[in-house]
C-alpha cells in the first residue's frame, strides 16, 4: 500500500486528479485546497454545482481546521451513524474558494475505509471526494468497472481496484447542521 499511497500523493501535490475508492462508491479526488485541480474536475465532470462535491477528513480535528462553525452535536452524529454520513458545515475555510457554495458551507465525511484513511494521514489535507460519473450519469454503484472511459481518461491516476475495501455501493446519507446544532436530512 505504501508504494501506491506515495503515487497518490505525488499526484494530488501536483495538482492533478485522482480516481479512487471510498467506503461508498469510486470518487473523482484532488487536493481540496488546490482551486486549479477543483476546477479540473468541474470541467471533467461538465458540471458548477459545487453542492455535488464534498471533502474527506481523516478525522474531527482535521473537519474543524477546515470549517470553524462546527456544533459538537454534528461530531456526535457522526459518531453514532452506522452508515457513511456527509455533514454539511456552515464556516468553510482554508479550502478552495470554487468549493465552496454561497452559503459558506462545506460538506465533510470521514471515511470507513482503509486506504482512504492511509491517504488522508499521509497527505495532511483534505481530498474531495464526489462520484466518479459525468454529471446527471448514474454514479457507479458496482466499482471501477462501472466507470465511464471518458472518467478514466480525464484523471491523472487510477487507483489499483486491490485497494477498494468494501464499499457500501450507496451514497453516503447527508445532514446539514446550523452553528446553534440545527438539524436538516438532506438524504437518508
Amino acid at each position: 500500500m505504501e508504494k501506491e499511497l506515495q503515487a497518490v500523493i505525488e499526484v494530488l501535490r501536483n495538482g492533478g486528479l485522482i480516481l479512487y475508492p471510498t467506503d461508498t462508491v469510486w470518487g473523482i479526488g484532488c487536493d481540496a485546497t488546490n482551486e486549479q485541480a477543483v476546477e479540473k474536475i468541474y470541467k471533467l465532470k461538465r458540471s458548477e454545482d459545487k453542492h455535488s462535491m464534498l471533502v474527506l477528513c481523516r478525522d474531527a480535528d482535521m473537519v474543524v481546521r477546515y470549517v470553524n462553525k462546527a456544533p459538537g452535536i454534528a461530531f456526535e452524529v457522526m459518531e453514532m451513524s452506522e452508515k457513511p454520513l456527509t455533514l454539511i458545515l456552515e464556516g468553510a475555510v482554508g479550502v478552495a474558494p470554487n468549493l465552496i457554495p454561497e452559503k459558506g458551507t462545506l460538506g465533510v465525511r470521514v471515511p470507513n475505509h482503509e486506504f482512504c484513511h492511509q491517504l488522508l494521514r499521509k497527505f495532511g489535507r483534505p481530498i474531495v471526494s464526489t462520484s466518479a460519473n459525468i454529471s446527471g450519469e448514474p454514479t457507479p454503484l458496482k466499482g471501477l468497472k462501472d466507470v465511464s472511459r471518458e472518467i478514466i481518461d480525464g484523471v491523472d491516476y487510477v487507483v489499483n481496484p486491490r485497494f477498494q475495501g468494501k464499499p457500501t455501493g450507496q451514497p453516503s446519507a447527508i445532514m446539514a447542521f446550523g452553528p446553534r446544532g440545527e438539524v436538516e436530512i438532506i438524504r437518508k
